[in-house]
């Protein structure tokens, strides 16, 4: 059987590379008792290919099961998948026959095999590797001979990694790995895929068939499609139930269109990972370098003012925005002391107001303390001192949580 007549008999279109060269590798293994892993997003049709599989392999007239791995209760599942003795568990009032031995002779396709608990795969295992397999509440050793077709939308080797699942498993399903391409991967299937479902709704619901414009094909291939093929149904199937005009434009396709793509974005981390750790370091690193950059800025314009000999209030009232930006208590050893007061608005300074500097001939600069506990201490005490004392207030104006600032007074033993 050719490509093109899988494609007819199994209601496979398109005519991309990747699409046909999944369809030739199932072809190629479907007469022989491989076991095959189906990779692909969600959505992608990997249950077709199992069909594929089954009904071009010698078991074709065998039965066919194909079990959600991911629906089924963790507690139930071995019931399931290798049947139960009658008293077995409570709610076990009569014997159970499971799909491995009712699939006896045919093909098993176990979808989300991922999702399968540890204990379930090391019973798998044994299967696929003897064919043999035990009731739950029995001791009497069971034979079946079944093909296993598994997929999975998972990253299966990172699983493995992460010992989620069994590494000896995961090799002896991978027999022969099949990758169903996304629909992002197949932009020249799109438009022909989205003719044929809207094609088959309009006729479903005896409504006028619908077109498309040169900017809403643009728009249907520009698309991530992060549903595949299972989002691109459901679309056309909208569109075909609730548009009047049969003429679709591309701002109409936008409405039904997600404005996000997670499917082709970055894993988002989880928001809480970290977050107090680097918005206190942030911030802590941030305050730290503009408070030294302004005190070093001062500084030198205090020095330059003295040198000159130009009045305060004369400069200050010719350059207020620098002294309100350079605004600080700057203390001087040797009871020497320069204190810069912010100039007032127009309506509450007083008459006569100038600016008084006691000075020395010769400025004296001292080495601040650059200590990460001290500055965190100090920013800490000041922000608790202008909420009053609230805790939370405070910690919002640090930009840290609650909970950490409560550690770091219990630690820097501010209480």
């Amino acid at each position: 059987m050719t490509s093109q007549e899988i494609k007819q008999r199994f209601g496979i279109i398109g005519s991309s590379p990747l699409l046909n060269r999944a369809i030739d590798i199932a072809r190629q293994v479907a007469p022989t008792d491989i076991t095959v892993l189906i990779t692909g997003e969600s959505g992608s049709g990997k249950e077709v290919f199992s069909h594929i599989i089954h009904q071009m392999s010698a078991r074709k007239h065998g039965p066919f099961i194909a079990v959600n791995c991911g629906a089924i209760p963790e507690g139930t599942i071995d019931s399931e998948l290798f049947g139960h003795e009658k008293g077995s568990f409570t709610g076990a009032h009569e014997a159970r026959k499971g799909y491995f031995e009712v699939v006896n002779g045919g093909t098993i396709f176990l979808d989300e095999v991922g999702e399968l608990p540890l204990g379930t795969q090391a019973r798998l295992l044994r299967v696929l590797e003897m064919g043999e397999y035990i009731r739950v509440g029995s001791s009497k050793v069971q034979k079946t001979d079944c093909r296993v077709v598994a997929a999975t939308n998972v990253e299966m080797f990172e699983a493995v990694r992460a010992g989620k699942f069994r590494e000896d498993l995961y090799y002896r399903l991978n027999t022969v790995p099949l990758k169903i391409p996304p629909l992002r991967d197949r932009k020249e299937d799109i438009h022909l895929l989205f003719r044929k479902f809207v094609a088959d709704f309009s006729d479903k619901y005896r409504s006028p068939n619908i077109t498309l414009s040169d900017d809403a094909v643009r728009v249907l291939t520009n698309y991530g499609w992060p549903g595949n093929v299972r989002q691109l149904k459901n679309i056309a199937e909208q569109i075909a139930v609730l548009e009047k005009d049969r003429n679709i434009t591309g701002q109409t396709l936008t409405n039904y269109i997600p404005h996000d793509n997670p499917g082709n974005l970055p894993m988002r981390l989880n928001q809480n990972q970290g977050k107090d750790d680097f918005s206190e370091r942030d911030i802590l690193y941030k305050v730290l370098f503009d408070m030294k950059k302004d005190m070093s800025d001062l500084k030198h314009l205090v020095a330059d003012i003295i040198k000159s000999g130009n009045n305060m209030s004369d400069f200050a009232s010719q350059h207020p925005q620098i002294v309100n930006s350079l605004y600080r208590d700057i203390a001087i050893t040797n009871d020497h002391a320069i204190t810069i007061q912010p100039p007032q608005t127009q309506q509450h300074q007083p008459p006569h107001t100038d600016y008084s500097i006691a000075q020395e001939s010769e400025v004296q600069e001292i080495e601040e303390s650059l200590s990460l506990i001290d500055k965190e201490a100090d920013m800490i005490k000041k922000a608790l001192k202008k909420h009053k004392g609230k805790r939370k207030s405070a910690s919002e104006e640090l930009g840290i949580s609650e909970r950490t600032l409560y550690r770091k007074i219990k630690e820097l033993d501010l209480d």
